[in-house]
């Protein structure tokens, strides 16, 4: 299988898993050429990437997070507009970043709990989101920048 990584500056290589192995409920994987603590270090913070075309075969209900981009997001029946891309590290679940139809970013964690179905052929996820959540962090409107600026 290849396997690229692609660091934040944009440069991509070409890496081969020499061996892999579960520490700690994770999998640590050994890469050929990778021999040393600062030649791992050269990995940090690239995002590792497979061929669409050699991906795993995923169980029935299961997604890449990959395909979500593209997609549009439904709160019920109201869309709320398409996901442009998804980020890491802010809690359990990945949030979705959706930009909607008036140029508002929205960020919707991707959880179970809120999720009422993806379908990737019609490039649709469905959402049952709480009252409020789009409230929660939507931009200032102009009124809520100048009352803002008083406080300052």
């Amino acid at each position: 299988m290849r396997l690229f990584a692609l660091d934040p500056q944009g440069s991509r290589r070409q890496l081969k898993i020499e061996e892999l192995w579960p520490h700690k409920g994770l999998l640590v994987l050994k890469f050929e050429g990778i021999d040393s603590i600062s030649d791992a270090e050269t990995l940090l913070r690239c995002e590792l990437q497979v061929p669409q075309a050699e991906r795993a075969e995923l169980e029935a209900g299961w997604t890449y997070i990959s395909d979500l981009t593209g997609c549009a997001v439904f709160d019920g029946e109201r869309e709320i507009g398409k996901i442009e891309g998804v980020e890491f590290g802010a809690g359990e679940a990945p949030l979705l970043l959706v930009r909607g139809q008036a140029k508002l970013a929205y960020e919707i964690p991707f959880a179970e709990a809120y999720l009422a179905g993806v379908d990737l052929a019609a490039k649709q996820v469905r959402m049952r989101l709480p009252e409020g959540m789009l409230d929660v962090n939507a931009p200032l409107t102009e009124e809520e920048k100048r009352e803002q600026r008083k406080i300052e």
